[in-house]
């Protein structure tokens, strides 16, 4: 463990062929924060996400986790270090909700791929935070979308790694099921874990992230606490839409209502 930024990012830039997705991006990222990684479609943000994970390789620049060049971790350590609930995951076959939650104990297993009683307990854990422990035994061929989003949080949850990064974890859940995971996320962030998630729904985000990070066609516009960088002016240049920011004090945060430049005053 290190004393500073648990992931730092210098000049990073990355492209596909000739489009360039991301540029010239610096970042930290603290032990103890739950940081929302927000933007328009296209802003980089699931790119940014792979290449925390070292699914992709940066074209310029460096990412540094815990200390170490990203590049210099064997998998298998890395794979201890951070998990990655990924925004798209494949569930063609008819494993059960247990087994793929289990997947996330690979990097524990011992020479044979037997499940310690460790390893059942960190599984146990993750589908009962997540409230999938009725459907443990269910084919994820047979879930809904939503559910199936939640085992791909519970398999990252199961590898149970200081850095958590969840690529937008809350699409097709309902709103109990939204409001838990996100909570979650903060909780386990508080707990001394450090916690990166993309998310669309900025109110949400609002209410349960230390910290917004915002992208914009690849490039960082803006990033700090969130009663610092969740005002009208920055989502407005971010969104390119009028944007309204109050206190929601039913829901325990700021909220923020958009509405296209140039509209008129409804009657």
């Amino acid at each position: 463990m290190t004393d500073g930024p648990w992931i730092s990012v210098r000049g990073l830039g990355f492209a596909h062929g000739p489009q360039t997705v991301l540029t010239d991006i610096d970042l930290e990222f603290r032990q103890g924060r739950h940081y929302i990684l927000a933007g328009p479609n296209g802003a980089g943000k699931s790119t940014l996400m792979d290449l925390l994970a070292n699914l992709k390789k940066p074209a310029a620049g460096s990412i540094m986790v815990q200390g170490r060049l990203i590049g210099d971790y064997r998998p298998l350590d890395l794979a201890r270090t951070l998990a990655l609930a990924p925004q798209d995951f494949r569930l063609d076959f008819s494993f059960t909700v247990l087994e793929v939650a289990a997947m996330g104990r690979r990097p524990y297993l011992g020479r044979w791929g037997r499940l310690s009683p460790e390893d059942h307990a960190a599984v146990d854990r993750a589908l009962g935070e997540l409230d999938l422990a009725p459907l443990a035994l269910k084919a994820v061929t047979a879930l809904s979308g939503g559910e199936r989003r939640r085992v791909i949080a519970a398999r990252a949850l199961a590898q149970e790694t200081p850095i958590l990064l969840l690529d937008e974890p809350t699409s097709g859940l309902d709103i109990a099921h939204s409001l838990a995971l996100m909570a979650l996320a903060r909780k386990k962030a508080e707990s001394g874990a450090l916690v990166i998630t993309v998310t669309h729904d900025l109110n949400l985000a609002a209410a349960f992230g230390h910290e917004f990070v915002f992208l914009k066609k690849g490039r960082l516009m803006a990033a700090g606490a969130t009663a610092q960088t969740f005002n009208s002016e920055v989502l407005g240049l971010v969104y390119e839409a009028e944007a309204r920011v109050k206190r929601d004090e039913f829901a325990g945060g700021p909220a923020a209502s958009f509405r296209l430049g140039g509209q008129a005053e409804r009657k």
